[in-house]
Formats: structure tokens, sequence, C-alpha cells
């Protein structure tokens, strides 16, 4: 590790052969796991940690505060898994009080692409991937392995189901449920993200069970509600039915419609 032309707090706790590049800043209250390669113009604020083996790449800022009116100088936290790739002056920002959580936190193996913004308290799950210029507003959840495109945009307190694919230039405002294709404007239930569930192993009748779920939550015209006690009526218990359903149940926001006339195409 060189620390020439950088300013590290001497507080700092590096792991073992952690790298990092020139006219960096590292704050008093960091810890940064071993093998984690930082390059040059990163800032790293206060009440930060980072896990081993990440790439962090130039320009990131991670930890400052909250860009949230009501944070009022408590100490809230960044904390980063490892294996978690960082791209070009993405922006990462502490939590809050006000959340009840108080943490941002992205977990394992997470691609962070360039000018990515995370904002305060957002719940960032294992093996996500975030398109550049993606934006999450503060206390977004976005689940394990799901995929956000490009200059997509989401909305306070939203949440991004497991393995869910999301097309560039989109405006989450409802909740996107696991394993499904979205797109268009306003954003809507595309059908199933077959190809991404394949790629992680889901055999064929896993990948059915999920089409009969949507097919009655989507296709026959009932409500949310009753339709997810319809699935329950006429659907055996499974992994991937059970996971569907508790989503919907949570969410609190809604769930994205199914496909409609009045809407803007691509």
């Amino acid at each position: 590790m060189s620390q020439k032309l950088n300013l590290i707090h001497p507080k700092a706790v590096l792991g073992k052969n952690v790298e990092v590049g020139p006219f960096t800043t590292i704050a008093e209250h960091v810890r940064i796991g071993q093998g984690t390669q930082i390059g040059p113009n990163v800032t790293i604020m206060d009440y930060v940690t980072i896990g081993d083996n990440c790439r962090i790449f130039p320009g990131a800022v991670i930890g400052a505060v909250p860009q949230d009116l009501k944070f009022s100088g408590e100490i809230s936290y960044v904390e980063i898994g490892n294996n978690v790739t960082i791209r070009e002056y993405a922006t990462i920002n502490r939590g809050t009080a006000a959340s009840h959580v108080g943490v941002t936190r992205i977990d394992d193996n997470c691609l962070i692409m360039s000018y990515v913004h995370i904002a305060h308290d957002c719940q960032v799950k294992q093996n996500v991937i975030l398109t550049s210029y993606v934006g999450l507003a503060g206390e977004t959840h976005v689940d394990e392995y799901a995929i956000i495109g490009g200059a997509s945009a989401a909305h306070q307190f939203t949440r991004i189901g497991t393995h869910a694919m999301i097309s560039g230039g989109s405006m989450i405002g409802k909740d996107v449920p696991p394993y499904v294709l979205a797109g268009r404007r306003p954003l809507c239930y595309g059908g199933i993200n077959v190809i991404g569930l394949r790629r992680r192993g889901f055999t064929s009748e896993q990948i059915e069970r999920i089409h009969d779920v949507y097919r009655i939550i989507y296709q026959i015209g009932l409500n949310i509600s009753d339709a997810c006690r319809k699935v329950e009526e006429v659907l055996d218990p499974s992994e991937e039915r059970d996971a569907i359903l508790s989503f919907i149940r949570a969410s609190n926001r809604g769930i994205i419609p199914s496909k409609t006339k009045y809407m803007e195409e691509e």
C-alpha cells in the first residue's frame, strides 16, 4: 500500500494488501478489508466499512452524509460486503436515524457501475448489478441477483425483487416482484426473466411454477388481493410461489401493473 500523495487518517484500519491510489482520502472511522484495491481520487468518509477484495474506481465518494433534511448530524453508517466493485464517480450515502435503520448496506458480489447514486438507508443484496446512472432514492431495497438498467430511477421506499430485471431508462415508482422482466413507460410487467433464471440454475419446472403464479396475478383480471388468494387455492406450495406471495403482500407501494394499451412505447 502506497500512502504517497494520499490523506489517510492514522486511525483508519486497512487490512493486508490494501492498495490505495494517489490523491485518495480515507477518514478516521473507516475499516477496509484485505486485498481491496482503491483507485485514485476516491473519497471514503467516516463510518464506512468495506469488505475484502473490493475494487473502487477513481472518483467514487463513499460515506457522505445523507441528502435528507431529516438528517441532524447523528452517527450512521455505510457497510459494504466482500468482492464488491464500485465504478467511477459512484456515490453512496450514509444512513439516517429517522429511517430506524441507520445503515446503507451493499452485500457481497455486487457491481455498482459508474455514476450510480445509492441514497441513505438503501439495502442492496448479494449479486445485484446497478448499471451506469441508476439512482436509488432513500430506503430502496434491491434483492439478490436483481439487475437495474442504466439511467433508471427508483422512488423512495420502492422494492425490487430477487432475480428481477428492469430495462434501462425506467422510472420505478412501484415495487417490482421477484423473477420478472419490467419495462416500458410507465413501468409494467413484461414476463418472466427466463434467460436470467436459466443462467442461475433454475430448472424448467421451477420456471413453469413461476409462470403459473404470474398468469394468475396478471392475466385473469382479479385484483391483487384476490389473485394472491387464488394462487394459494390452485397452486401447490413451493419456494417460488411463497417468495412471490410474501413479496406482494409486504408491498406498501403496490406492485407494477400488467401491460395496458395506454402505454408509451420504448
